[in-house]
């Protein structure tokens, strides 16, 4: 049964992952992946796949917030749309490819490989290195190259590509609030991508708790969507008005803070 705390704990998760999205150019995966653990966890719907499951539907949530963002930023001016048009393409590709691809990997790899990802994303948020003045973007044989690999990673962690995309562009010399806003324009490609990946492979999968449609988990869906919609522009402006130096310090602590979290939960059971 779905208890109202329950729904009201989903919505504020939805909120705090649409800010996230809004804030720094990422899709939530990294507040919502482990958050559908703990509700198929509290639902008693634990099975063979529940990191399937919670990235599958991490990325049909991501849909709708990375849409919202993205048009927030665009509003703003802040998406350079030549560079999502010569990476999208790649980050596509490479989500396609490591979602139906993702059935095969075994749940704790998965799960390992998730938050070996995140702690390598903490520490360069948090050392914040700053790139040589005359590196520039790549052209667009390396560009398109780079969003499969990005695009890929995203896949079978969860994210929308933001964790990825944001460092590489600021490592060319893109300005922080440029990069943030470009970022937003390249995870909703692969949102949309990497849930159509996810649905399809988990069609023909038996032992599925009740309410999934492929590996996604349909009520957590129009729950958590709802949330992240409302809040992921809220985020976007809060973008344009904070330090950048503030923002960045709180995202990689909260990297390393869900990476401790799922480490624990892995070991605990």
């Amino acid at each position: 049964m779905w208890q109202p705390d329950v729904i009201l704990t989903m919505l504020a998760v939805g909120a705090l992952s649409g800010l996230i999205a809004g804030l720094f150019g990422v899709g939530g995966g990294l507040v919502l992946v482990p958050a559908m653990l703990w509700i198929l966890q509290l639902q008693g719907l634990e099975s063979a796949y529940d990191q399937h499951l919670a990235i599958g539907t991490t990325f049909a949530v991501m849909m709708f917030t990375t849409l919202s963002s993205m048009w927030a930023q665009h509003k703003k001016q802040a998406v350079d749309w030549k560079v999502v048009l010569l990476m999208a393409p790649g980050m596509i590709g490479g989500a396609l490819l490591g979602s139906l691809v993702s059935k095969y990997l075994p749940q704790q790899g998965l799960q390992l490989f998730f938050i070996a990802f995140t702690v390598i994303m903490a520490i360069k948020v948090l050392t914040n290195a700053k790139p040589k003045p005359s590196r520039a973007l790549p052209g667009r044989t390396v560009l398109t190259g780079v969003g499969g690999v990005f695009g890929m990673i995203s896949s079978w962690v969860g994210i929308g590509g933001g964790s990825l995309s944001v460092p590489f562009l600021m490592y060319c010399n893109v300005p922080v609030h440029r990069a943030i806003g470009t970022s937003s324009g390249l995870t909703w490609p692969i949102a949309v991508t990497g849930a159509i990946g996810y649905l399809l492979a988990g069609l023909e999968t038996d032992d599925l708790p009740a309410g999934t449609w492929g590996f996604w988990y349909l009520p957590t869906v129009v729950i958590l969507s709802i949330a992240t919609v409302l809040f992921a522009p809220l985020g976007v402006k809060l973008a344009h008005k904070l330090p950048p130096k503030k923002l960045t310090t709180a995202f990689g602590l909260l990297l390393l803070f869900i990476a401790i979290r799922l480490l624990w939960r892995m070991y605990a059971e």
